[in-house]
C-alpha cells in the first residue's frame, strides 16, 4: 500500500533499539515481537516508573471525531484494540483491564462552526465511525443540563469513543512485550554512534552501547533531544498541559466527554469530573515544570467556561490537579512516523500532540510492518512521513483538542 521504499535486507539476528518505553515504544516492541520472535528488541526507558510519562499523565481518551481520514482510521483500529486488550495482552493467564468506558465525545458548535462540524461528521461516518449529528433542539432534549443558547449543533460518538486507564494500557503493553521477549533497560540515551547514513549504536548514561540495525525514536516529549544526537532537527517540543479534578453537586445524566467551542473540555471521573484546555499560543512555552500547575488557566478560562456551558457548575471545587507533557508537533500537530531521508535505519514515531494513547496501537502495528517488511501492509501511514515536514506540506487537522 505504501510508497515507502524497502530500506534494508533483514535477517534473523536483526537488532532493533527503541528509545522510549511509553505507549508508542511499547506498542512497537509488542508488535515487533508478536510478528517476528527472531528479531531482538531492546527498549531504553529513562523513567521506568512513568512518573513523568505522557502515557500515564494524560486524560486517556479515544475518539474518531477528527477531520482527516488517517487519524480517524488509526483511532478506529485503536478502539478495536482496546476492546480486545484482555485477550491480546494476556500474560500467564492474567488479562489486563483498562476500564474502557465508551461514554462518547460531544463536540459542540456555534453557528460559525456548524458547517465544519457537518463536514467532519460526513467524513467520519463515511469511514465507519458511529457519530450522531444533533441539532440545537436535540442537544437540549438529550442533555437537559446543557446551556444551548449560543449553540447550533453537536456531534456525539454513540460508540467507539470514551476514556480509559492510560497507565494501565502502557503497563499492559510493556508486560506483554517483555513476555514476548523484548528487553527493557532503565537508562537515558546520551549519544548515537552514526556512520554515514546509519546509526550503529545507542549509548546510555551508564556508558553502555547497544548495537542496532534499526533505531526507533519513540521518546515522546524528549524526541527532539534524541533526534539531535543523530544530527536531525524535529519540530516536536514538550508542552505542558494541566488537568483539574473537580467535585460538584451537579447531576449530569449520560454525560460524555464534552468539547466546548472554546476548546475547554470536561468528562466524568467517577463521582467527580476532570477538565482542562490548551493555553493560548502566546502563553505556551516549551519545557515548563510539571510540578507547577497552571492555576490561572483554570480560574480565568476553564471555570468560567464550565459555568456558562453547564449552569450547575457554578458550584465546584478543585480536588486535585496535575500536569503532563504533550509531545507537541509545532509544524501541524500530527504525528511524524517513518524514516528521515538522511538516515536509512532511524525511524521516528513522534509528535502525536495529545493523540498518542489512542493512536499507539495503529502506530505500533505500522512501524513494525515498516521495520520487518519495508512497507506498510495494513493501514498506510506514509502520509505522516518526515518528508511532509521537509517539504512544508502540513496536514490540516480541524479538530485539535
Amino acid at each position: 500500500m505504501s510508497a515507502e521504499p524497502l530500506r534494508l535486507e533483514w535477517h534473523v539476528s536483526s537488532k532493533v533499539v527503541i528509545v522510549g518505553g511509553g505507549v508508542i515504544g511499547s506498542s512497537i516492541a509488542y508488535f515487533l515481537r508478536l510478528s517476528d520472535p527472531t528479531v531482538s528488541v531492546t527498549v531504553i526507558e529513562r523513567d521506568p516508573a512513568y512518573t513523568r510519562s505522557s502515557s500515564a499523565l494524560s486524560a486517556a481518551s479515544i475518539r474518531q471525531q477528527f477531520s482527516t481520514p488517517l487519524s480517524i482510521q488509526m483511532s478506529l483500529y485503536g478502539i478495536e484494540f482496546l476492546r480486545s486488550i484482555g485477550e491480546r495482552l494476556e500474560v500467564d493467564g492474567a488479562k489486563p483491564a483498562i476500564d474502557l468506558y465508551e461514554g462518547g465525545y460531544l463536540f459542540l458548535a456555534t453557528p460559525s462552526g456548524e458547517a465544519t462540524l457537518r463536514e467532519n461528521h460526513a467524513l467520519q461516518t463515511s469511514l465507519g465511525a458511529d457519530i450522531t449529528l444533533l441539532d440545537k433542539p436535540s442537544l437540549g432534549a438529550r442533555f437537559p443540563w446543557l446551556n444551548t443558547d449560543d449553540l447550533s449543533a453537536g456531534a456525539l460518538g454513540e460508540t467507539g469513543e470514551g476514556w480509559f486507564d492510560g497507565y494501565g494500557l502502557v503497563q499492559a503493553l510493556r508486560k506483554k512485550a517483555q513476555a514476548l521477549g523484548a528487553r527493557y533497560i532503565a537508562d537515558d540515551v546520551t549519544a548515537l554512534n552514526r556512520e554515514g547514513r546509519c546509526i550503529t549504536g545507542v549509548v546510555t548514561s551508564r556508558g553502555e552501547t547497544y548495537a542496532c540495525d534499526v533505531i526507533v525514536n519513540a521518546a515522546g516529549p524528549w524526541a527532539r533531544r534524541v533526534a539531535s544526537l543523530a544530527g536531525i532537527d524535529i519540530p516536536v517540543f514538550a508542552r505542558r498541559r494541566s488537568i483539574f479534578n473537580v467535585s460538584s453537586p451537579a447531576k449530569l445524566e449520560r454525560c460524555p466527554l464534552l468539547i466546548d467551542p472554546t476548546g475547554v473540555y470536561f468528562r466524568p471521573e467517577g463521582a467527580t469530573f476532570i477538565c482542562g484546555t490548551s493555553p493560548s499560543p502566546d502563553n505556551d512555552p516549551d519545557d515548563l515544570p510539571l510540578d507547577e500547575v497552571d492555576h490561572a488557566l483554570f480560574d480565568d478560562v476553564i471555570w468560567p467556561t464550565l459555568a456558562h456551558r453547564v449552569p450547575q457548575f457554578e458550584a465546584l471545587r478543585v480536588e486535585h490537579c496535575w500536569s503532563g507533557y504533550y509531545e507537541y508537533n509545532v509544524f501541524d500537530q500530527n504525528a511524524i512516523i517513518g524514516h528521515h531521508p538522511e538516515v536509512d535505519n532511524c525511524i521516528f514515531a513522534n509528535g502525536f500532540s495529545g493523540h498518542g494513547l489512542q493512536q499507539g496501537p495503529a502506530t505500533g502495528r505500522g512501524v513494525s510492518e515498516l521495520i520487518l517488511r519495508g512497507r506498510y501492509l495494513t493501514l498506510d501511514l506514509s502520509a505522516l512521513g518526515f518528508d511532509r515536514v521537509l517539504e512544508n506540506r502540513p496536514i490540516v487537522e480541524k479538530n485539535v483538542v
